[in-house]
Parts: C-alpha cells; structure tokens; sequence
C-alpha cells in the first residue's frame, strides 16, 4: 500500500511538472527575451520585416511567378520562387547551377512543362 501512496505521489508531482513547467518559464529563466515593442503596437516586432516582391524569375525555367503563389526554397540565405514542384526539386538537386555559383561555361539543364 505504501509502494502505491509513493507512485501516485511521483506520478501527480510528474504530471504538475510537465501540464505547468518547472516554473522558470514564468520567470523567463532570468534572461531577457529580447521583445520590444514597435510603433505599431506589435510586442516582438524588432521593426525589421521582409517583404517578398511581388514577382519573380523561376531560376530553372525563367518563367515569371507570383511569389504567393510559387514554391519557395531557400539556399545560401537567398529565397528562390519555382512555378512548379518539379522546378524546386530540379534547383535543390543542383543548386549552385542555378543560383550563380557553378561553372558558367556549363549549360542550364533545360527543363520543359507539359
């Protein structure tokens, strides 16, 4: 009897810790996060945004895409819009023969939609 008083003891202090945390979230474990607040209003806006343009040249094809609708894919910090699923994985199998850093005496792979 004593065995299962200690078990459901260990099991409920378990079940505190994990549905409220240890208690250090509430406090922020004493660092600051780093959110200010920004002329909008907005708590964690630093005022820093990125806006995707409205077009772009697919990389593989050289179709132009609205990128709200395009597949994005990002590579070496710069994002590429695709107008196909097919466009993306051609890029992301060889990147760099698209995004500039590969051989320019080297031909695109030409890529046809049907």
């Amino acid at each position: 009897m004593e065995a299962l008083f200690y078990f459901a003891l260990w099991a409920g202090l378990i079940f505190l810790m994990m549905r409220l945390g240890c208690g250090a979230h509430v406090m922020g474990h004493g660092q600051d996060t780093g959110q200010t607040q920004s002329k909008s209003g907005n708590v964690g806006d630093p005022g820093l945004r990125w806006v995707p343009p409205k077009k772009d040249t697919d990389p593989v094809c050289g179709k132009t895409v609205t990128t709200d609708k395009a597949k994005p894919s990002v590579y070496a910090g710069n994002v590429y819009y695709f107008c196909s699923r097919e466009c993306r994985e051609v890029f992301e199998a060889a990147p760099d023969l698209y995004a500039g850093g590969g051989d320019p005496n080297q031909p695109k792979l030409e890529q046809s939609h049907a």
